[in-house]
């Protein structure tokens, strides 16, 4: 069986812009397609033609979504947990994830169990959480 997967996140129009910055954090492929490059399909709502209809990031981090959500994505009912090889790689990450108007939610730092981690809430308001262990 060959599987992967990938967290979807439904944006509330600026699903370009975060897959975007995602893909100059984390690198890998990116592929966005828009409902206005889309043949005529109907759709539950009435999506913007410049909206994502369907972004995938693949690569270390793999995070596929769209546009077309009403909800704010500021939650404390998920994060996206990230493992680095090196503590000065997860502390360059959780930089870049706080970049331009990110915050941070945990100072990263030794936690009780060895390893060195942190949380950061992007722009977008996602939640990150770096851990990174050099053992």
């Amino acid at each position: 069986m060959s599987i992967r997967t990938s967290a979807y996140i439904t944006f509330t129009g600026n699903a370009e812009e975060a897959l975007t910055f995602y893909h100059s954090v984390f690198g890998g492929n990116l592929e966005i397609d828009k409902y206005g490059d889309m043949p005529d399909t109907e759709f539950p709502f009435e999506p913007e033609p410049e909206w994502v209809a369907h972004g995938d990031l693949t690569g270390p981090v793999n995070i596929s979504g769209g546009d077309g959500g009403d909800q704010p994505l500021k939650s404390h009912v998920y994060s996206f947990l990230v493992y680095s090889d090196s503590i000065e790689e997860g502390r360059a990450l959780l930089e870049k994830l706080s970049a331009n108007g990110g915050e941070e939610a945990m100072a990263y730092e030794e936690a009780p169990w060895g390893d060195h981690y942190g949380q950061v809430r992007d722009r977008f308001g996602v939640l990150w959480a770096v851990e990174a262990n050099e053992n």
